[in-house]
């Protein structure tokens, strides 16, 4: 029966090739009640080809593309595309946010899809992944298995959630959705990726484009996902430099605070007890992460101090306020990443080190004092990725005026990697890069940095207000 309903599935969308070269109109949304962020906005469903690259050899058909428009506030100017980060991510990752998009895009139309296998577009494991399934649109029990089990026999149609399809959708949903003023695109993380890969692959219309957390360029060996962890812990023991450098950090620890901080980490590896208190298990991880919230991260060397006096209180609270702070991206039926698709681009595209083992992880991450989960997830992978095309690592041959904002606290895309990224797309066009000081991954979520004035002087609003001083001092 699972098999008769996906060649169904084929079949109907298949006969739905036709009629989708014509562009869907925006509509109001069905859940714009369910949730405040969502109020007056409007959605539209776009039918593309199921393998526009012609690469994959999927069977013929179409998969739907879910895209919402916020409108702008007061007569509109034109449009920017908010492309998720990720890869997994839907376009829920900014429904919570749209007042700060707003303020640094003012007088244009928000319009937010979601990529192929995530959010409401056609997913990788459509029954295991459906909103009404037993764990939502992430993966619970059983749905492991059966969605891992088909994407491995059926390799051809795991190839068509490349990269380069999310690209070529990308590039035919603006073709469908001409703006009245100009066209911007703004990507986040792998968003950035995203969109110079579509760029590349020959979108047109685009005036100008912002890059916010630049990720290293693909054939970067020493900024790739699978090291991930060494980005982390660069960055970790930056902050914890950070609080050497500030008297009054320097005084509340009495001495080096990474000696505090092994000190600690020695303290719950001889006492399973007391690691059995942290989330995971595993404090390095978890500071690992809370490295991406900058009010967060500022606080824990002072965190580390009132664990090595044995009181947790102060741990908790700021565990709390992370939560706070991830709270404020909202809660959506799509707000959960696709593991699948995590798993598919991340080993596919960006793991220069695809040989390594469990065992090659755990080692590495012993010497380190900040890890990520995320090299981990790039070994023993449950279905077969793909070959990279012949887009792979390839720079735009020319770009629109563009806009790169990266935080040089930032854990996961590493700074100087995004120097060195800017440096080669500047062959390409204009680019420039604007530091946002002592700030983290996805700059315009945090909204402590001025960068978002620069965002709405780089798309030309006249009430921008004064240059960022962090510019001044930006390569």
């Amino acid at each position: 029966m699972r098999k008769l309903n996906r060649r169904l599935g084929l079949a109907l969308l298949t006969l739905g090739t036709a009629g989708a070269a014509h562009a869907a109109p925006f509509k109001p949304c069905d859940d714009a009640a369910s949730h405040p962020a969502l109020k007056e906005s409007l959605c539209k469903v776009e039918q593309v080809a199921a393998d526009p690259s012609g690469l994959a050899g999927a069977p013929a058909g179409t998969v739907d593309l879910f895209v919402r428009k916020f409108a702008a506030v007061g007569p509109s100017r034109g449009q920017v595309w908010l492309i998720a980060g990720g890869p997994g991510e839907s376009g829920a990752s900014f429904y919570g946010l749209v007042p700060a998009f707003r303020a640094a895009f003012p007088g244009l139309d928000l319009i937010v899809p979601d990529h192929r296998g995530t959010g409401f577009s056609t997913r990788m494991c459509p029954q295991e992944e459906a909103p009404a399934s037993p764990g939502g649109t992430s993966l619970d029990g059983a749905e492991w298995g059966s969605c891992f089990g088909y994407l491995n026999a059926h390799p051809g149609y795991t190839r068509q959630f490349s990269q380069t399809n999310g690209a070529h959708d990308l590039k035919l949903l603006l073709e469908r959705t001409p703006a009245k003023g100009k066209t911007w695109l703004y990507g986040v993380s792998y968003g950035t990726q995203l969109v110079l890969r579509t760029v590349a692959v020959g979108a047109k219309g685009i005036d100008g484009i912002v890059l916010d957390s630049l990720v290293s360029l693909q054939d970067d060996d020493k900024a790739d996902l699978s090291r991930r962890s060494l980005v982390a812990d660069a960055i970790g023991r930056r902050r914890l430099a950070d609080c050497d450098a500030n008297p009054a950090c320097s005084a509340r620890m009495g001495e080096p605070a990474e000696t505090v901080y092994r000190r600690v980490l020695a303290k719950l590896e001889q006492d399973p007890a007391l690691a059995a208190t942290i989330p995971g298990k595993n404090l390095k991880r978890l500071f690992g992460n809370l490295l991406d919230v900058p009010s967060v991260a500022e606080q824990l060397p002072y965190v580390i101090k009132d664990l090595d006096e044995g009181r947790a209180e102060p741990f908790k609270a700021v565990l709390a306020e992370a939560t706070k702070e991830m709270d404020r991206l909202g809660s959506f039926p799509q707000s959960p990443p696709s593991t699948p698709l995590v798993v598919l681009i991340s080993g596919s595209e960006n793991n220069l080190r695809p040989g390594r083992t469990a065992q090659d992880v755990a080692a590495e991450e012993a010497g380190l004092l900040f890890t990520s989960s995320l090299p981990g997830h790039l070994v023993n992978t449950p279905f077969p990725l793909y070959k990279p095309d012949a887009w792979y690592a390839r720079l735009p041959a020319r770009l629109p005026p563009t806009l790169v904002i990266h935080g040089d606290r930032d854990a996961k895309t590493d700074y100087d990697a995004a120097v060195r990224h800017v440096a080669a797309l500047r062959k390409a066009g204009p680019v420039r890069l604007v530091t946002a000081r002592n700030e983290a991954h996805w700059v315009l979520w945090s909204g402590r940095s001025c960068a978002g004035r620069e965002v709405a002087r780089f798309v030309g609003a006249e009430a921008a207000g004064p240059a960022c001083t962090e510019a001044a001092g930006a390569p």
